[in-house]
């Protein structure tokens, strides 16, 4: 028997009944034998990293997203992560991050996330198998206050490339911005522009990250996974590091936001996870992006700041862009 707790009128987070788990259920990948990528591409897989990823083809990825379990106790849907030395987590990423290297083609991208705690060990991985070519940090604008330290609401995203010769475009990432003192040269803004909404600036992606929003009750793309990415924050990484059509792989999906924001965008996915009823949610969310292929915060080829208000002009006005 399916039991929610009893959730606020206004509470948009998505959810599975009995039902829909049985039917959605049938649509998920379990590999037993050798595939092609044609055989595997927008698909989810239900199954664990490992197993899955023996039975794929070589250097068939453009961008791997890696969102693994930080170094700390929790609790997925069912399956314990227990927080462990650092050494011990440097020999865990180690387990998975050989084995992945394989499926990536030689000018493929890699994002790994990360919090403070982990960050010296992602990067001691990373160097081993990748170009290391940056670290973003984002505001998660959550986290709970601390008497006696500073309060944490910043996480890390690895860059890597596997090569020298990658893709990046970065002004498929540019984000709009307000202008808070419109300087005029001659009686015209000067690198800003004028619209209906206000005065904006249009400024180059850099590696601190202060425009997103953590999913939360209120926001369509919210499920009870623990620790759900932004579609925003996929959206850029995707848009940036490739182009329509590239196959994204995410071996630690969750709830499946990197897919969905991979269909979105036009790209093909792979995302596997071991979880079924978060392979289940993804399955569903990748339904409803056949016809919704809104991004929050992302509108008309454009990234807006955290609570613009402006963006009712673009018609995606909601809390929290």
């Amino acid at each position: 028997m399916n039991r929610q707790k009893p959730r606020a009128p206004r509470n948009r987070t998505l959810t599975l009944s009995d039902n829909e788990k049985l039917s959605l259920k049938r649509t998920l990948k379990v590999l037993t034998a050798p595939v092609s990528a044609s055989e595997i591409e927008d698909s989810v897989i239900c199954q664990d990293v490992l197993a899955a990823a023996a039975k794929m083809p070589s250097g068939f990825v453009d961008l791997l997203f890696l969102d693994p379990p930080y170094n700390l106790t929790k609790n997925f849907g069912g399956a314990k992560f227990k927080a462990m030395g650092n050494r011990e987590y440097i020999e865990y990423m180690d387990s998975w991050m050989g084995a992945l290297v394989r499926l990536l083609k030689p000018d493929a991208s890699v994002y790994i996330c990360g919090d403070w705690k982990c960050t010296s060990a992602i990067q001691t991985v990373a160097e081993k198998y990748f170009n290391v070519r940056n670290r973003i940090t984002w505001e998660r604008e959550k986290g709970r206050g601390a008497k006696s330290n500073w309060k944490n609401c910043s996480e890390d995203i690895w860059f890597c490339t596997v090569g020298d010769d990658y893709y990046f475009d970065a002004d498929a990432v540019r984000l709009k911005r307000k202008v808070i003192a419109p300087y005029k040269e001659n009686g015209k803004p000067k690198d800003w522009v004028e619209d209906g909404g206000g005065n904006f600036r249009f400024t180059s992606p850099s590696n601190l990250w202060t425009d997103l929003t953590v999913p939360f009750w209120s926001m369509a793309e919210n499920t009870d996974h623990p620790t759900q990415k932004p579609e925003k924050l996929v959206a850029k990484i995707l848009l940036a590091s490739t182009m329509p059509g590239a196959v994204v792989l995410d071996p630690f999906m969750g709830s499946g936001t990197t897919p969905v924001v991979a269909k979105k965008l036009g790209r093909k996915f792979i995302g596997i996870d071991l979880c079924e009823e978060y392979c289940c949610l993804a399955a569903k969310r990748l339904g409803i992006a056949e016809s919704d292929k809104a991004i929050q915060g992302y509108v008309n080829g454009v990234f807006w700041e955290r609570n613009s208000l402006s963006m009712q002009t673009a018609g995606r006005i909601s809390e929290g862009v």
